[in-house]
């Protein structure tokens, strides 16, 4: 059980969504909160344990996942046991190939997005070499995801604790127009069953213009953001998900904060 939850303030301004329903998911289950800047992170300033409960942006998240002395997680936007839900060719490449390739213009369009934690662009179609414009100083060695551009009539997000689907929030699209639940729940255990599975993810589907249910992508649950899911559930998700993570610390260490200065 956690004792105390940091979660990440942006300066005087209001909390946003996410964190405005996890406070108030807090408060109601009597956990004690503490905000903390990002500065704070960098500065390994918080006093971080194993009863301490982060929520905050992926940088911050990252901090404290390295100042507990857990192994960041590496992405895995596209698993493979989950590779024939794509129905679209995907692959990876650097940056750098595939403004070369726009350049060339002799593609056909393509949706590029980071493959990193850490996003230096927005994820889009890139058609021509205008759209160059867009990725503004992003290392061209960075690697990316690439892939075939199709067209979605609708697109929804799956949260995911353990194999239970929590919640299940459009985003994008027909609202109406829901993904196959079988097809989702199918592949909520295939995915557990590989073994690659968090313990908490969100994983998003949609319905392409010829109705077939597609994968768009998997996100963690450490750093996740919320549509329409409920409080309880989306505090059930980032809770299940950083203790799975703190049950996997590599060394005891840096309980004790570092002086400020």
């Amino acid at each position: 059980m956690f004792q105390i939850g940091y979660i990440e303030s942006r300066g005087n301004g209001p909390l946003g969504e996410e964190e405005t329903r996890v406070v108030g998911e807090l408060q109601r289950r009597g956990i004690a909160m503490r905000f903390f800047t990002r500065k704070q992170i960098d500065r390994r300033s918080l006093p971080l344990d194993e009863s301490s409960f982060v929520m905050g942006a992926m940088p911050a998240m990252l901090g404290a996942i390295k100042q507990l002395g857990i192994e960041v997680p590496p992405p895995n936007d596209y698993p493979r046991a989950l590779r024939d839900l794509l129905h679209r060719e995907v692959w990876q490449s650097t940056l750098g190939e595939i403004e070369q390739r726009i350049w060339d213009d002799c593609q056909q369009p393509v949706f590029v997005k980071p493959a990193e934690r850490i996003k230096t662009f927005t994820g889009r179609v890139f058609e021509s070499n205008a759209d160059l414009y867009f990725l503004g100083s992003a290392s061209r060695r960075q690697k990316v995801w690439c892939s075939q551009v199709v067209k979605w009539r609708s697109e929804f997000r799956a949260y995911v604790i353990g194999t239970e689907v929590v919640a299940l929030d459009p985003y994008d699209g027909d609202a109406q127009l829901v993904p196959c639940a079988r097809t989702i729940d199918e592949a909520v255990r295939a995915f557990r069953d590989s073994g690659e599975a968090p313990a908490a993810y969100a994983i998003d589907f949609g319905v392409l213009v010829d109705g077939r249910t597609a994968l768009i992508e998997v996100n963690d649950g450490y750093a996740l953001g919320a549509y329409r899911i409920a409080a309880a559930p989306y505090t059930d998700l980032l809770l299940t998900r950083w203790a799975e993570l703190l049950s996997r610390r590599r060394v005891p260490a840096r309980e004790t904060a570092l002086p400020a200065g």
